[in-house]
């Protein structure tokens, strides 16, 4: 009996539609990574790039436990003497609606050479209306 190794050749993608209403967000962005990296299919192989598109919607109104929406806080650096911004997710969400399940999928992907093309088939939007309706994304319940 032989294992067979999947080309990225024959790798072959499909698009999926997730809806972030009411969901935890940790929870919701390991299932968005699982997917992204290609876990999900049997045909699964280490070293190549077997995962799919991820369009996720209403991204403004994930959920999260406990008291994360005041607490929890994101660090970011200009690189400049002083140049420390913070922010917690409260305001982030305000700001940048779908900047915090990005940073939360993105810390949950493997750090290596393949992270940046995995995290550009993931596309993020705050309401219900997004541009991939030609591709026919499929809905899925994480």
């Amino acid at each position: 009996m032989k294992t067979r190794l999947l080309k990225k050749e024959e790798v072959t993608r499909t698009w999926y539609l997730v809806d972030a209403t009411d969901k935890v967000l940790g929870r919701l962005a390991s299932r968005i990574a699982r997917i992204l990296i290609g876990k999900n299919k049997v045909q699964y192989t280490p070293h190549v790039d077997s995962g799919d598109f991820v369009v996720i919607i209403n991204a403004d109104k994930f959920h999260v436990t406990g008291k994360k929406r005041k607490d929890k806080i994101y660090y970011s650096h200009s690189f400049f003497p002083g140049g420390l911004k913070q922010i917690n997710l409260e305001d982030m969400i305000k700001k940048h609606p779908g900047r915090a399940i990005y940073h939360a999928v993105s810390g949950m992907l493997p750090k290596n050479r393949l992270r940046a093309k995995r995290l550009k088939r993931l596309k993020v939007y705050a309401s219900t209306d997004h541009p991939h309706t030609v591709q026919a994304p499929t809905k899925i319940e994480p």
